[in-house]
């Protein structure tokens, strides 16, 4: 197997739904960030662009995205289809690629509008037709677990893990309030400054609330009857891009003015229980780290897609020791979760808290609809 590095990485600014990016798509969003990146890094041969995309309007969206990038038509390009890991696995692909020796430089990540989810409609032969919320088709919502159906499924898994791990309302909100803190205090450093790509005026992620407090959550209501759920420990709803550059050896021995930011070390896409989706993220890890033989307590960064809260309890419940190298930066709390472009948002902002910390391990996991998750391991360089 080849060695795969990742040369670096950008992205745009996470803008919640229907707000400064509610008439751009996620295809135009996708190509302001390559044109920056192949810009940063001089690219001009690329072997492949692999994009993660879960709510768009279907096709090969990254294919798309790559023609109104000025990419050549000559460069291949595909969309990955994993929800809210989309874009992790979009990374992990072309990993694979480039460690079996097909090609040098691969574009990867994904890229999401909220803002622009198409409705969709089951054919009147479906069964699920009249299962719909309005019994006449119409959808926003996939389905992603047999005996399940609705709008609200993803807020449903949460619900159970929260209830059958006894959660409680203190613990959720208090990874609600630290992921705000986190991401405000890394504003003010202008930490990530120099990844994110200005789009139609806009430079600044939107979501983060220098004022967020318990007593603020206090005043949430629950988003299910019976739930700790509310909007502060459930991520927003977001418009976004973000994706990143590997390459091979071959490629860097040949390019020896560009320095890369780390090593792809591993990769793990797994499965749990899809009635309680918010454990794919650790459950993934757990396994990548076992494959190999590290701990979390070898990490120096650790990077979890906190779509939920209760994913952020579960870690700290575990690993309570290792907050401190935890989400170092803030988490979708703060940030937001633009579904298909957060793989590549870890990445980016895993790659940061890697540069300001002693050590050199670290690991990104996401959790996706299903029961499903997708890891990845880096060693800084």
């Amino acid at each position: 197997m080849n060695n795969v590095y990742v040369l670096g990485g950008m992205r745009s600014p996470i803008v919640t739904q229907n707000n400064k990016f509610r008439h751009i798509s996620a295809e135009r969003l996708g190509a302001e960030v390559v044109k920056a990146l192949c810009e940063k890094y001089s690219i001009q041969d690329i072997d492949g662009i692999i994009g993660g995309n879960a709510v768009g309007t279907g096709g090969n969206i990254t294919r798309l995205m790559a023609l109104q990038a000025g990419i050549s038509a000559k460069v291949p390009a595909f969309t990955v289809d994993m929800q809210c890991a989309s874009g992790a696995a979009a990374i992990a692909t072309a990993y694979s690629q480039l460690a079996i020796g097909n090609g040098d430089l691969y574009l990867c990540g994904g890229m999401e509008s909220a803002s622009l989810q198409p409705q969709r409609i089951y054919s009147i032969n479906d069964t699920r037709y009249s299962q719909t919320a309005d019994k006449d088709g119409r959808y926003m919502t996939a389905q992603f677990v047999p005996d399940e159906l609705g709008e609200d499924v993803m807020l449903r898994g949460a619900d159970r893990t929260i209830k059958a791990e006894n959660i409680t309302r203190g613990e959720l909100d208090f990874w609600c309030i630290r992921s705000h803190r986190k991401a405000v205090e890394c504003a003010g450093l202008h930490i990530l400054d120099d990844v994110i790509v200005p789009v139609a005026g806009q430079s600044r992620d939107d979501g983060l609330r220098p004022k967020m407090s318990r007593k603020l959550l206090d005043r949430l209501p629950a988003l299910l009857p019976n739930s700790l759920l509310t909007a502060g420990n459930t991520c927003l709803i977001n418009d976004g891009a973000a994706f990143v550059v590997l390459v091979s050896e071959k490629w860097l021995e040949e390019h020896p003015h560009h320095i890369p930011l780390g090593k792809i070390e591993g990769v793990c896409m797994a499965g749990s229980n899809p009635m309680e989706s918010p454990r794919g993220a650790m459950n993934t890890a757990d396994i990548l780290l076992a494959r190999n033989e590290l701990n979390y307590s070898d990490m120096a960064a650790i990077e979890f897609n906190e779509a939920f809260a209760v994913i952020d309890v579960l870690f700290q419940r575990k690993h309570s020791k290792l907050i401190d190298r935890y989400n170092q930066l803030g988490g979708a709390l703060a940030y937001g979760h633009p579904y298909g472009a957060s793989g590549g948002i870890l990445m980016i902002h895993l790659l940061k808290a890697l540069e300001k910390k002693p050590g050199s391990w670290g690991i990104m996991s996401i959790a996706g609809a299903g029961g499903m998750g997708q890891s990845i391991l880096i060693k800084k360089l």
